[in-house]
């Protein structure tokens, strides 16, 4: 474990403005870190747990796009710093502090917010993206960082390399010095004893404050600039600067090596990342005690089964079932529902996520189904069995999941 005052001179920003297009409907009304994930959490709750289990009490949120739901779980969910021990959890609405123009990249986003760097007593930075399912010790990377004496490092982990054009890929020697970074390359290189692993930026970056308060004011000046770490800045920095891999894969710190991280970038992949939870052995342990996710708790009453009026019994098989959520005669298999969710007799839920406050009527029948919040599905309907009739109404995936929106009326 470092040392306190090492910790203390640390501060970290939390990019969460993203779109999420790709997740649409689920981001129709909420930031992509906002989304609901495994029942209970949203996304972001990842990247904030890891922050306090490293030691990191300085957290600025950045936020834009429709950043309401964001700001309103951080004040309900997040409010546990004392200010008065230069403690916080704050989030940063996007301000036009310089030029008359929303967040442009993700460089931009810092760069509109460096008067707060440059006020902060801390000496490193770290940029994390509120976007991604994994748990890490922070911690573990910075005493990384200090005894490479980089300037920046950059978290890394391999991939197979059909799916590394999603992500920057870097290119590292035998002590892990960064040669070159590309972004999203329709062609990956591979790392070298591996010709089909690629090695991958998981978008969390520890700088030198004062070197990065550098880098920022000089891409202000570079023609063509999208203003963007992985576009820009890294690549411009590995020319002149050392540029430093920590992997991953290799060294966690204090946290149970699980090696689990996914990028839930699509609805897809969200879905996928959900059903996890669902293995025999899931890859993430939700109940693993040593390194907790802390997320808002409302106050529900107590989740409940019974049975129906017309004696037909619940059937739950391999089911995340949050506070709240009344379950009357239905069958529910390999699937995950979020609190307040009521299911009544002769409903049939499969592989699915039911996010809160849905109702499911009677004889009702879910397969591969995510539902937002807010719906009320009426008796014997069924979605997810005819993928013509599902794509008239709603967005179908290619792998052929179907997604309710949120407050959703149906007709």
């Amino acid at each position: 474990m470092l040392a306190g005052s090492i910790m203390k001179n640390t501060m970290a920003i939390v990019l969460a403005g993203g779109t999420g297009s790709r997740l649409a409907p689920l981001t129709q009304h909420r930031a992509k870190p906002a989304v609901h994930f495994g029942g209970k959490y949203r996304i972001i709750d990842f990247t904030l747990s890891n922050c306090l289990h490293s030691d990191i009490r300085r957290i600025l949120v950045l936020t834009q796009y429709r950043s309401h739901s964001m700001h309103k779980h951080l004040r309900n969910g997040w409010n546990i710093l004392t200010p008065e021990m230069g403690e916080y959890i704050t989030a940063i609405p996007a301000q036009m502090k310089h030029g008359n123009h929303w967040y442009e990249g993700t460089a931009d986003a810092v760069y509109q917010n460096i008067d707060l760097l440059r006020w902060n007593s801390a000496k490193y930075i770290i940029i994390l993206s509120g976007d991604h399912i994994y748990r890490m010790d922070y911690a573990a990377m910075l005493k990384d960082h200090i005894e490479q004496d980089a300037e920046v490092s950059i978290a890394c982990k391999r991939v197979p390399r059909q799916q590394a054009s999603e992500f920057g890929v870097v290119d590292v020697d035998e002590k892990l010095n960064i040669s070159a970074f590309t972004e999203k390359p329709e062609h990956p290189t591979s790392v070298p004893d591996d010709p089909t692993q690629s090695l991958i930026s998981m978008g969390i970056y520890i700088f030198n404050k004062k070197n990065l308060i550098e880098r920022l004011e000089a891409d202000r000046d570079v023609a063509n600039s999208k203003h963007d770490f992985g576009h820009d800045i890294i690549p411009a920095w590995i020319e002149h600067g050392h540029v430093n891999a920590y992997l991953f894969d290799n060294v966690m710190g204090r946290v149970s090596s699980d090696n689990y991280w996914r990028d839930v970038g699509t609805l897809d992949a969200y879905f996928e990342a959900n059903m996890d939870l669902l293995k025999n052995v899931p890859p993430l342990n939700l109940h693993q005690s040593d390194w907790a996710i802390r997320t808002y708790n409302a106050q529900h009453p107590p989740c409940r089964t019974g049975p129906s009026d017309t004696g037909i019994n619940e059937l739950l098989n391999n089911v995340i079932m949050c506070s709240g959520s009344l379950i009357i005669g239905a069958t529910i298999k390999d699937s995950i529902l979020a609190a307040e969710v009521q299911v009544e007799a002769g409903a049939i839920i499969e592989s699915s996520i039911i996010f809160s406050d849905v109702h499911i009527a009677e004889g009702v029948k879910l397969r591969r189904c995510i539902v937002d919040k807010h719906v009320r599905i009426p008796a014997g309907e069924q979605i997810g069995f005819n993928r013509q009739r599902d794509s008239a109404r709603f967005t179908v995936t290619e792998s052929g999941i179907t997604v309710i929106p949120a407050g959703y009326r149906f007709t």
